[in-house]
């Protein structure tokens, strides 16, 4: 389905922002996503945290790869630069984009099968190099563009729409993050715009690889209960329309407005999940530490949200490089190319 355009209307009272735009200015088509869907709530997050931030929109590029997840950088800021690539690739297009362009703020927006599955070796060497850039996992359990398969990070005994029980052990993106290095690492949930936008905002401003994390649930290809990534969203009588891909109606799945560290939130099919906030305590710049953390959330069925840990003294991608503070893109063709007899002297030094 392709996307439309939304209608160029602004409300004369609109609120602008430090560069003289208005939210509208930051939002991109209209989603042909379904109703209800996850990824629409991160997207508007993204949207809010681009205006909060006086991003330029034509100076941000915004990179993906293959899922509904990956519809999402059609759907904000329009006056951008993007590249769709193919399954599982966008992290080393974006390595290849920012070793160009290191001018450009970059936005890669991904999912749970895109990055865990056939992409996670690019995801893991994406973090290895800490190329500059926020990484956005938009996470449900399930290939939901393709009609409900199991990707790699569904649950231990979570059931397909056929009935079929998962039997394979989930990928942590979170986990994984701090085991390779990540010098940024969150988690959040769609519904939670409070909590989420605060994130990208840290996560786009961060000198490195920001990895977010955001629990996204499915409302048409996931149903069934005790799941902690994704959900089913018909009751008994709606099963069938299900098999006829018939989507009905469904509210955004919003947090609770609590003070209480840990939240419950019910799903559309009756089931709940179980977030837990960082405390005020909690020192997010200990590796060790954040995994613990991560893990006894994980062994009491919690999943931990907010900033769970930053390294502000990693270096990035072109400062390992040794690359030159001019973009790539800027630098004259004659230093680029000095010449077949650099070239030969250069050589010299390896024979």
């Amino acid at each position: 389905m392709t996307s439309i355009a939304k209608p160029p209307v602004k409300h004369p009272s609109s609120r602008t922002n430090g560069l003289g735009l208005t939210i509208r200015d930051y939002e991109g088509a209209m989603s042909t996503l379904c109703a209800g869907c996850g990824h629409d709530s991160v997207t508007a997050s993204i949207v809010q945290a681009g205006w909060e931030l006086d991003l330029e929109p034509h100076r941000v590029g915004k990179m993906s790869g293959i899922g509904c997840s990956s519809k999402t950088t059609a759907y904000f800021m329009k006056q951008s630069h993007g590249f769709n690539s193919v399954h599982g690739r966008m992290p080393s297009v974006t390595s290849g984009a920012a070793a160009a362009n290191r001018a450009l703020t970059y936005i890669g927006v991904s999912g749970d099968g895109d990055s865990l599955s056939i992409g996670l070796g690019q995801l893991s060497h994406a973090i290895r190099r800490n190329v500059n850039m926020l990484y956005v996992l938009e996470n449900n359990g399930v290939y939901g563009l393709t009609k409900g398969q199991f990707s790699a990070s569904a649950d231990i005994g979570s059931t397909s729409k056929k009935g079929e029980a998962n039997e394979q052990n989930p990928i942590d993106p979170v986990l994984l993050a701090l085991t390779l290095g990540a010098t940024f690492v969150a988690r959040s949930f769609s519904g939670d715009k409070k909590q989420l936008v605060p994130i990208l905002k840290a996560g786009i401003a961060h000198k490195g690889f920001a990895i977010v994390d955001v629990i996204s649930p499915c409302v048409s290809f996931n149903d069934h209960e005790g799941s902690t990534k994704s959900y089913a969203f018909t009751r008994e009588h709606e099963v069938e329309s299900v098999h006829t891909d018939f989507v009905p109606l469904r509210r955004e799945i919003t947090m609770p407005d609590t003070n209480e560290d840990m939240s419950v939130v019910q799903m559309h099919d009756g089931s709940s999940v179980r977030l837990r906030s960082t405390a005020p305590d909690y020192d997010p710049t200990n590796r060790d530490s954040a995994y613990a953390h991560v893990r006894a959330c994980m062994s009491r069925g919690e999943i931990a949200t907010g900033l769970l840990f930053i390294d502000e003294g990693g270096r990035e991608m072109h400062e390992m490089m040794h690359t030159v503070p001019t973009p790539l893109v800027d630098v004259p063709y004659e230093k680029l190319c000095p010449g077949s007899a650099a070239l030969d002297k250069l050589m010299n030094r390896y024979r």
